[in-house]
């Protein structure tokens, strides 16, 4: 089938989706696979459960008129997302980075959609299948998208940004995160980077954090970028506080935010140079900041049982680890605890990472330290106010013990290890 009549059937349908559990009436299903499962196999279902047409690559599964075969079915996905992105020409913001894309990709879809018909990527569903997905949901009244991409390894915002084509970009700082499949640190700031070179190629638009310095080394590589309008938010836009949530200066005009951290500072600034860029007006950018509340592990303040918790378990490598133990640092409490879990994707850098942060939170201010993980437990260290877990039912069961008052608590690891089940036990 071709792409074209493909795109009229997908027109007529609902949406894509991808996965059973999620299935609405007359959406197209596209039956992908993975390494442990094959989605041909849930086509009858997926027609049960309403789907208007199912998208297959394996002629077996053949069994209904509302059954498309094809060659491959991720790559037509990918297809039918470009000819649908192409077709509507809406344009579109696209961000990547190490830390912070999903936080400030819900920042600059707040203040955006003040004055805006927008739609940005759900969750950080911001991979091959994901950017994907968040183009097919632009429709006709979408005014504005914003596309997070993610990235482990080389050549894969490059080709991300084949698809999307986006008309603006920024990736918000270069970090340690995904060692192993980019190889090391100028891996990762030449993978990440491929947002810029295609935004050059195209003759697009860079949106720089003037302030990062290894951010400024890499632009000033292209011949002709001019990063000059962004820079200005220097002058009108400073942090005043940042214990416990975050106080702004934004042009003499001061606000209180929900967020925690301030390594999420740099986060505001994008909305706010974005917002700016495209004439929201000043009361709504400071409004839509103002009522942001992070959720789904990410910079949380959670109070309970008198403790007042900062919960940042979504992901951890060490750059964001590192960002989020300085924060809390200068947090003020009665006790201070900080619960770390283990990074992963690191590579050969493991050992040494790991024992990088035990030994840099044992210099903060920080009354209780306690690792989990067996990265962690590897570490070596004869710090008082560290405690090692193996795993993370040592953990709980010491948890449980010790009955956690009147602290504030920071938990922090990668996604893997789960660490937002402390809650039940402090």
């Amino acid at each position: 089938m071709d792409i074209n009549t493909l795109h009229q059937y997908f027109l007529s349908s609902t949406g894509a989706c991808t996965d059973t559990r999620k299935i609405k009436i007359d959406d197209m299903f596209f039956a992908l696979k993975g390494d442990n499962f094959n989605g041909n196999e849930y086509a009858e279902k997926a027609i049960d459960l309403g789907a208007k047409y199912v998208v297959i690559d394996e002629a077996s599964y053949n069994t209904d008129e509302k059954c498309i075969v094809v060659d491959d079915v991720l790559k037509t996905l990918q297809d039918l997302s470009k000819y649908h992105r192409e077709k509507l020409e809406t344009p579109i913001i696209a961000l990547t980075g190490s830390n912070g894309k999903t936080t400030t990709k819900e920042l600059i879809n707040a203040v955006l959609s003040k004055k805006y018909n927008t739609i940005a990527t759900i969750g950080n569903l911001n991979n091959h299948i994901g950017v994907p997905l968040t183009l097919l949901r632009i429709t006709k009244e979408t005014e504005l998208a914003i596309v997070e991409m993610g990235a482990n390894h080389l050549k894969e915002i490059e080709f991300l940004c084949s698809i999307a084509t986006p008309d603006y970009g920024l990736i918000t700082n270069f970090g340690k995160a995904h060692l192993e499949g980019f190889g090391s640190e100028e891996g990762v700031v030449q993978g990440k980077s491929e947002l810029y070179q295609y935004l050059v190629d195209n003759d697009k638009v860079i949106i720089a954090n003037t302030e990062d310095a290894r951010q400024m080394e890499v632009i000033q590589n292209y011949k002709g970028v001019d990063t000059d309008e962004y820079s200005s938010l220097e002058e009108n836009i400073s942090l005043l506080r940042a214990k416990n949530t975050l106080k702004i200066d934004y042009d003499g005009d001061i606000f209180e935010t929900k967020i925690s951290g301030a390594y999420n500072f740099t986060n505001i600034k994008y909305a706010v140079a974005i917002g700016e860029h495209f004439d929201v007006a000043k009361k709504h950018i400071i409004e839509a900041i103002e009522n942001y509340t992070p959720d789904n592990n990410r910079s949380q303040i959670i109070e309970r049982n008198t403790n007042i918790i900062v919960l940042d378990a979504y992901n951890a490598n060490p750059s964001s680890m590192l960002a989020a133990l300085e924060s809390f640092h200068h947090k003020s409490g009665k006790r201070k605890i900080a619960i770390l879990g283990d990074m992963f994707e690191l590579g050969t850098t493991t050992a040494e990472e790991h024992q990088n942060i035990a030994d840099t939170a044992s210099l903060k201010n920080i009354d209780n330290i306690y690792l989990v993980g067996k990265n962690f437990y590897k570490i070596t260290s004869s710090h008082p106010t560290l405690q090692k877990f193996e795993t993370f039912e040592d953990l709980e069961q010491f948890l449980e013990s010790e009955n956690l008052t009147e602290s504030v608590i920071l938990v922090k690891g990668s996604r893997g290890m789960a660490l937002e089940r402390v809650l039940e036990f402090i």
